[in-house]
């Protein structure tokens, strides 16, 4: 199968799939995203990036399988959601969490069983700010996916300061803004 055969197919299963997808496949439409196949590490199943492509992981997806696989299809729904909360949340807990209960919720009703308890918690949590609750959202998301996941680099919130540099330090509980001449504390 060729990509330009694939593709069409594809977005067509993600859109009929759940409400979500429909949305996903929207967005994917209004802003030309691009969907591509790359390797990568092992523990990633799809990727955005910041130029707002989103690529499977070709480890575990080729064009056949990502036709077929509804987990392949909330993917999708996962990374859209990343892209469209922009750069600076997608990078923050508190955008790992929403990405997470957006796509699973979908995954639980695509697939109409219920999901590992992991998971099932994860979707019990509230989506706020809260700070506790972010902390155990990072703690549940690592114990289901493992430590290789992106969450454990993320703020526990997004960096909103207009900085040149801003760093979380997870012993001090303190998020670190750096800017010419001057040194910010928050938290």
């Amino acid at each position: 199968m060729q990509y330009s055969d694939w593709l069409p197919l594809y977005l067509e299963k993600v859109s009929n799939a759940c409400e979500e997808g429909r949305l996903a496949v929207d967005y994917v439409h209004a802003h030309k995203t691009k969907i591509g196949f790359k390797r990568v590490r092992k523990s990633v199943g799809e990727f955005w990036t910041p130029l707002g492509n989103v690529h499977f992981n070709s480890i575990h997806y080729n064009y056949e399988s990502a036709l077929e696989n509804p987990r392949a299809w909330t993917l999708l729904i996962h990374e859209v959601r990343h892209l469209q909360q922009g750069v600076v949340t997608a990078l923050s807990v508190h955008g790992e969490l929403d990405a997470w209960q957006y796509e699973f919720r979908a995954y639980k009703r695509l697939i109409n069983t219920p999901l590992h308890p992991i998971l099932e918690e994860i979707l019990s949590l509230p989506l706020s700010w809260d700070r506790t609750h972010l902390h155990c959202a990072r703690g549940l998301m690592q114990a289901y996916a493992g430590k290789a996941i992106a969450s454990i680099y993320c703020l526990y919130i997004p960096c909103t300061k207009k900085s040149s540099f801003c760093l979380y330090d997870d012993k001090l509980d303190t998020i670190y803004y750096r800017q010419p001449y001057k040194n910010i504390i928050l938290f």
